[in-house]
C-alpha cells in the first residue's frame, strides 16, 4: 500500500453492561440487572479503523471528537489500539450507545448525546492525508461528519478508491466511488422496494437504483448470514455466500465488511474480490464471538486518559480530584475549561511532562507557556507512566500529588493525567492550538518544533509546537542524584 487507509466518518463510545436479572423493581414490573462488569470501545467509524488497524495496516482516522468525557475516553481507546485520530472540533456532547445486557442478551439500549453537532472544517492536513490514502472508507453513521463540505472535495479529488458504507439519515455519497457497501434495511429506506418481490429481487433493484443514483462503480449489499449480493454497471448481480454458519451476534458485521473491503482494495484486489474477501472476514467474525470475541479487552483496564472515579455511583463515573486544586484536575474539568475558552474565540496552549519534583525550571517554562494564550492545560504522565519511562524508583511524589500541586500555580489552568509513554491520546482530544516544551529539546540546532516528538500530531489539526527558554541546571533526575549522593557522604 502506497499510503495509510483512511477512515472518515461519525464515531460513537460503545458501552456493554453485564449483569444477572434475580429480581423485579418493587416499584414497577420491570427487570432490576444487578451490574457484575462493564467494557468499553469504539462505535461507527471508530469501530472499522480498530478493525482495520488489527488486520496491521497503517489506519488514520478523521472524525469529530467533543471536548467531554467521552470524547477522551474514545481518543484513549482509539491510541490504544495503534488508530492515528485526525480529530475535527464536535459542538455538544459524545453520542453514546449503552447496552443492558443478561445471559449474552440485550435487554434495553440506551443512547446518550442527543442531536448531531456540527462537525468542525478539516486542517489543511487531514485534507493532505485523504490525498495520500491508499484507500478510504467513509463509515457515515448519520451524524454529519460525511456532510461536511470541504472533506466532501476532498473525497471527490481522491485517487485512491472509495468505500461508502450509507446511513439513511446521512448524504448521499460522492459520485464516482468504488463500492457502497448498504445492508439490507438500509436499501428497502433509500429505494423503496416493489409490493411481492422477492428478497434477492429487492436487493438488486436497490443495488441498481443506488449505483446509478450515486454513480457508483458498484454497489455490494450485505444480507446478514446469507452473504452479499453484488451488483455492476450492465452486469448480472454477483451472489457471495458465506463459507459456513455465521450464526452469533452481529454488532459491528458491517464495519468489519467495510473495512475488509476497503483493506482488500488499497492492496490492489478488484471489487469483486474485495466482496468476497469481505463476506468471508465478516462470517468469521460472527461465528466467532462478535466485538466481544475480536475486542476482549475493550474498556476492562484503566482509561488512558482520567479522572478519580466516583465510589457513590455504579458505574466508573469521570469526575475532578478532591483537595487543593481539585476543582481544576481531571476530564470533566479540562472538558469544561475547553467549552469555555473555545466559545470565546480563545487559544488553548498545553504542555506536558512527569513534573516529578516540581522546581523552578517548571515554573519557568509554565510561566512562559501561559503567555501564549487563554488557558494552559498540563498533561501530566502517571505514576505508572513514569515508572516505565524513568525506571521502578520514580516517581518521588504520586500523580495525585504531582497534578494538585500544579493546579494550585496561578499560570496553571486545568491538569489531565495520561497513562501512556507519550500525550498523543491526550492531544487528540484536547486539540491544542499551541504545544509547549521547554528549550533543552531545542538542544542540536535546526527546527526546534520540527524536532518535538509530539509535532507531527499537531499538525493533524493544524496546531504548533513551540519550545521556550528553560532555566539552566534545573533536572529533576539531577537533582534527586544530587540529593542521594549528599545523604550517602
Amino acid at each position: 500500500m502506497r499510503g495509510p487507509v483512511v477512515v472518515l466518518g461519525d464515531t460513537l463510545l460503545d458501552r456493554d453492561v453485564e449483569g444477572v436479572v434475580n429480581r423485579l423493581c418493587p416499584d414497577s414490573p420491570v427487570p432490576v440487572l444487578d451490574e457484575t462488569a462493564a467494557s468499553d470501545r469504539p462505535g461507527g467509524a471508530g469501530l472499522a479503523a480498530v478493525f482495520a488497524a488489527a488486520q496491521g495496516a497503517e489506519v488514520v482516522l478523521v472524525t469529530a471528537l467533543a471536548d467531554d468525557a467521552g470524547g477522551a475516553r474514545l481518543s484513549a481507546l482509539l491510541a490504544a489500539a495503534g488508530v492515528q485520530v485526525y480529530p475535527l472540533a464536535l459542538s455538544g456532547a459524545t453520542p453514546e450507545k449503552i447496552r443492558l445486557r443478561a445471559r449474552g442478551r440485550v435487554l434495553l439500549r440506551h443512547d446518550r448525546g442527543g442531536t448531531s453537532g456540527e462537525p468542525g472544517p478539516p486542517s489543511d492536513e487531514v485534507l493532505r492525508v485523504i490525498g495520500s490514502a491508499s484507500a478510504v472508507l467513509v463509515s457515515d453513521y448519520g451524524r454529519g461528519v460525511a456532510r461536511q463540505p470541504a472533506l466532501r472535495d476532498a473525497l471527490a479529488a481522491t485517487r485512491a478508491p472509495v468505500v461508502w458504507d450509507p446511513h439513511p439519515r446521512g448524504p448521499a455519497a460522492i459520485p464516482g466511488v468504488h463500492l457502497a457497501t448498504p445492508n439490507e434495511s438500509e436499501v428497502r429506506e433509500l429505494v423503496p422496494a416493489l409490493p411481492g418481490a422477492s428478497r434477492l429481487a429487492t436487493a438488486s433493484r436497490g443495488a441498481q437504483g443506488l449505483r446509478r443514483r450515486w454513480r457508483a462503480g458498484a454497489v455490494a449489499v450485505t444480507l446478514g448470514g446469507d452473504g452479499a449480493l453484488l451488483c455492476h454497471a450492465g452486469s448480472t448481480p454477483l451472489v457471495v455466500p458465506t463459507p459456513g454458519s455465521a450464526e452469533g451476534d452481529t454488532c459491528g458485521a458491517g464495519d468489519r465488511f467495510a473495512a475488509a473491503a476497503s483493506l482488500a482494495l488499497a492492496q490492489g484486489a478488484l471489487v469483486s474480490e474485495a466482496v468476497q474477501a469481505a463476506v468471508a472476514e465478516a462470517s468469521a467474525y460472527v461465528a466467532g464471538g462478535g466485538v466481544a470475541a475480536a475486542l476482549p479487552m475493550s474498556g476492562r483496564s484503566e482509561p488512558v486518559l482520567r479522572a478519580p472515579r466516583s465510589r457513590t455511583t455504579s458505574g466508573p463515573v469521570l469526575t475532578s480530584a478532591a483537595g487543593p486544586g481539585g476543582a481544576r484536575v481531571g476530564v470533566a474539568a479540562v472538558a469544561t475549561l475547553l467549552g469555555e475558552v473555545r466559545a470565546a474565540g480563545g487559544t488553548v496552549v498545553a504542555t506536558g511532562g512527569c513534573f516529578d519534583l516540581l522546581h523552578a525550571g517548571h515554573v519557568a517554562t509554565l510561566q512562559a507557556a501561559r503567555q501564549l494564550g487563554d488557558c494552559l492545560i498540563v498533561c501530566v504522565n502517571s505514576d505508572a507512566s513514569v515508572a516505565g519511562l524513568k525506571g521502578p524508583d520514580r516517581p518521588v511524589m504520586s500523580e495525585g500529588d504531582r497534578s494538585r500541586l500544579l493546579a494550585a500555580l496561578s499560570c496553571v489552568d486545568a491538569v489531565l493525567i495520561f497513562d501512556e509513554p507519550t500525550p498523543e491520546a491526550a492531544l487528540s482530544w484536547v486539540r491544542p492550538d499551541i504545544w509547549v516544551k521547554g528549550g533543552d529539546y531545542a538542544t542540536g540546532g535546526g527546527d526546534a518544533a520540527a524536532i518535538l516528538p509530539e509535532a507531527e500530531v499537531l499538525r493533524r489539526w493544524g496546531g504548533n509546537a513551540v519550545v521556550v527558554p528553560y532555566l539552566d541546571g534545573r533536572s529533576t533526575t539531577d537533582m534527586i542524584v544530587r540529593s542521594v549522593g549528599e545523604r550517602t557522604r
